[in-house]
């Protein structure tokens, strides 16, 4: 805890999460020195200063820490009273987005909003509008998802818009994501099992339907099946993180020593820097990194669970959406990285190079913040309210001499 007094102070009183605070602060100094290691020759190469990704790094941690000490401020209530707007901001942003003209488009995707100095992947900022609107729904609605299929499908028409939009883009990861939490999030709040594995086995065949009605994503998976058969095409990328993996064996070539950067591994800084880090720091830092994020998880999680347990609801589903979001993204990213699952570009949280990856992930965890600070206010206040309750219990039964005395530390 951390107290400040005065008029012109800011936070009265603060309460930290200290293992959450300290495994964040740690993912965020590995994730700089590894997305830096893996950047700079391609920053070299292409704008001509090797410290190009670090520069641009450093201000988008600046802009997340700034907007969460923003966010650490505001109360859970005023996100659960605005969920539905923004839902519509989200909505709002995935139409935008795919304006040609407004929308700016790479690698055939139109994903990006340019703000000034300030480039805005749109999925990103709609994922966060998902699982705002959801747990409001989910805490209003609450015996009608246990108990009614209504209460279940609502969200689902949601859910099936806000994909529409993101598959236009197209932007498949962050599809996957997106449904992933969202499912998450309604398992967790009681809905029938029966309902929810019909659901799940609907999407699942959507996901099989999604993957072979474009080429490019059945080459990927074929690819994922068998990368060594065209290694030199299809399966260049996972072949080439492979080798990185190879060379990392227990503990890796040394920061900085990664040859798979040079030029040979795309998307290094991005989509593959779990490879370049498991090259320069082997097995025991891969191992090291996934532990930390297991922890960040179990903590958030942890907190939801508190949350739950004094009748925050709202908070509670919050935790839980950001937990399974930050652990989807993880699993994916590195699942493709190590051949798990098909090739997709999807940001590995803290580690990749992504301004809007990185501010939404600051963002999240000062939620999750205030989320702790309002269980432990809450805790206090109710600690307080007894211990007057008993002083004033004793005081009724003390003799008269006493009750001023008593009445006195009561108040």
């Amino acid at each position: 805890m951390i107290a400040m007094t005065g008029k012109s102070q800011i936070f009265s009183e603060i309460f930290i999460d200290k293992i959450l605070a300290a495994s964040v602060v740690a993912l965020i100094v590995i994730g700089f020195v590894a997305m830096s290691s893996a950047s700079i020759e391609f920053a070299a190469q292409r704008y001509g200063d090797p410290f190009f990704h670090m520069a641009r790094y450093l201000f988008h941690l600046a802009l997340g820490v700034v907007g969460g000490l923003i966010i650490y401020r505001i109360p859970m209530s005023f996100w659960q009273r605005t969920g539905w707007l923004w839902l519509f901001a989200g909505f709002a942003l995935l139409v935008v987005v795919l304006i040609p003209g407004i929308g700016r488009e790479v690698n055939g995707s139109r994903r990006w909003l340019a703000l000034g100095p300030l480039t805005l992947q749109c999925s990103e900022i709609a994922k966060v509008c998902v699982i705002l609107y959801l747990a409001g729904y989910l805490v209003r609605r609450q015996s009608e998802v246990r108990e009614q299929w209504r209460g279940f499908i609502k969200p689902m028409a949601v859910l099936f818009a806000v994909t529409l939009l993101l598959m236009l883009e197209p932007d498949f990861g962050a599809t996957v994501v997106t449904v992933g939490t969202a499912f998450g999030m309604i398992f967790l709040a009681g809905v029938r099992l029966w309902q929810f594995a019909l659901v799940i086995l609907a999407s699942l065949a959507a996901l099989v339907i999604l993957v072979i009605s474009e080429p490019y994503r059945m080459k990927r998976f074929t690819a994922f099946t068998d990368p060594w058969a065209d290694q030199f095409d299809t399966g260049y990328q996972l072949t080439q993180a492979l080798i990185a993996f190879g060379r990392g064996e227990w503990l890796g070539v040394g920061l900085g020593n990664s040859i798979q950067k040079l030029f040979y591994l795309p998307e290094s800084h991005t989509d593959f820097v779990f490879a370049i880090f498991a090259e320069e720091f082997g097995f025991i830092g891969s191992l090291t990194l996934i532990a930390l994020f297991a922890l960040v998880i179990g903590r958030v999680m942890s907190i939801g669970r508190q949350a739950e347990k004094v009748g925050q609801l709202f908070s509670a589903y919050v935790a839980y959406g950001i937990a399974m979001m930050i652990s989807g993204q993880v699993f994916i990213n590195i699942g493709v990285n190590t051949g798990l699952l098909p090739t997709k570009g999807l940001t590995l949280p803290f580690l990749s190079y992504g301004g809007s990856s990185l501010i939404v992930c600051c963002g999240l965890l000062a939620m999750v913040f205030r989320i702790n600070h309002e269980l432990v206010t809450t805790a206090n206040r109710n600690m307080k309210k007894e211990a007057k309750r008993r002083v004033k219990k004793i005081a009724a039964n003390k003799p008269d001499e006493k009750n001023k005395r008593l009445r006195r530390a009561a108040a």
